[in-house]
């Protein structure tokens, strides 16, 4: 078994030579090391508080069960979840609904929480990514409206910006893009969009915050989703350029811009296995680490601002 006394000395020579590599890493590979460890730190404080105030997380039923889905005969498919990481939420129910029928029920929605406004109202606005976003992982002091489509484009979205027109949030994250590169959209042509969306919402919501987020990594090689071939003509190096020329666009139309992007990824910058369930989609563990992205950044940025 050897002398238990030499691993503290093991410890040390390994932890030298990890830090001697450390100044071969890119700027962007040590900035995700280090956001990831922050973002970890955070989630398992999440989670004690969580249960150590008796919720579970795994039963907990989803705020967006409400009359409207019940009505809609929607079947729900099985949640994709990491057996291999015990402390998971559950994934938002998954619908199968055309995408007019989408829209039709996310402006009912809209109507409703415009009808009867919250107290602070806060708008997921994008695809599949925020559709799935599990409504108790979501901040507790804010009430939420979830406007996210599957399989949504920047073009798509900019033309269904009105459904929401009447509500009166009190902040609005945005995440869009991905579907767009997969569909072979141009850079441009989705910039462009990226830009008349941040312009559009703050024309309807004045009062509001706007959040852009960045375009999340994908899986690469280890994607196992439908449309692998797809994804792997799309570089992460190619997302990282774009999610910078993005942050360019959030800075000069005055809005806040979040960069999930390095939370997610790799040394070598793809989307870290464990935080996704087939390479483009997140698992719950990827859901608790944006979750914990938003509410640090709800408390120093939009908080603190206010």
């Amino acid at each position: 078994m050897g002398d238990r006394r030499l691993k503290p000395v093991a410890s040390l020579i390994k932890s030298a030579v990890f830090c001697q590599h450390l100044g071969d890493l890119p700027t962007w590979a040590l900035f995700s090391l280090m956001t990831n460890s922050f973002l970890l730190v955070s989630v398992v404080l999440l989670l004690f508080r969580d249960y150590s105030a008796g919720i579970n997380l795994t039963t907990r039923t989803p705020a967006r069960t409400s009359a409207l889905v019940a009505q809609s005969s929607v079947l729900l498919q099985p949640n994709l979840v990491n057996s291999a990481y015990p402390l998971v939420a559950q994934l938002g129910p998954r619908h199968q609904l055309t995408y007019q029928q989408w829209v039709n029920l996310l402006e009912q929605e809209a109507q409703a929480a415009a009808a009867n406004p919250p107290d602070r109202l806060t708008i997921l606005v994008g695809d599949s990514l925020s559709l799935w976003f599990p409504s108790q992982l979501l901040l507790a002091e804010r009430d939420w409206l979830n406007q996210g489509i599957s399989g949504e484009t920047s073009a798509g979205l900019l033309r269904r910006l009105d459904l929401f027109r009447t509500t009166k949030p009190e902040t609005l994250f945005v995440m869009i893009g991905i579907n767009d590169l997969i569909r072979g959209v141009s850079d441009e042509t989705l910039l462009a969009n990226q830009r008349l969306i941040i312009q559009t919402l703050k024309e309807q919501h004045p009062q509001a915050e706007i959040v852009v987020q960045s375009i999340l990594p994908h899986g690469a090689e280890q994607a196992v989703w439908e449309g692998r071939s797809r994804l792997l003509e799309i570089p992460n190096s190619y997302i990282r350029e774009l999610n910078q020329e993005l942050e360019a666009i959030a800075v000069q139309e005055g809005v806040h811009y979040l960069d999930l992007h390095p939370l997610f990824t790799d040394t070598a910058g793809n989307l870290r296995p464990e935080l996704s369930t087939d390479g483009l989609h997140l698992s719950a563990q990827g859901y608790l680490v944006w979750s914990s992205a938003l509410q640090i950044f709800s408390q120093t940025k939009l908080e603190v601002e206010e």
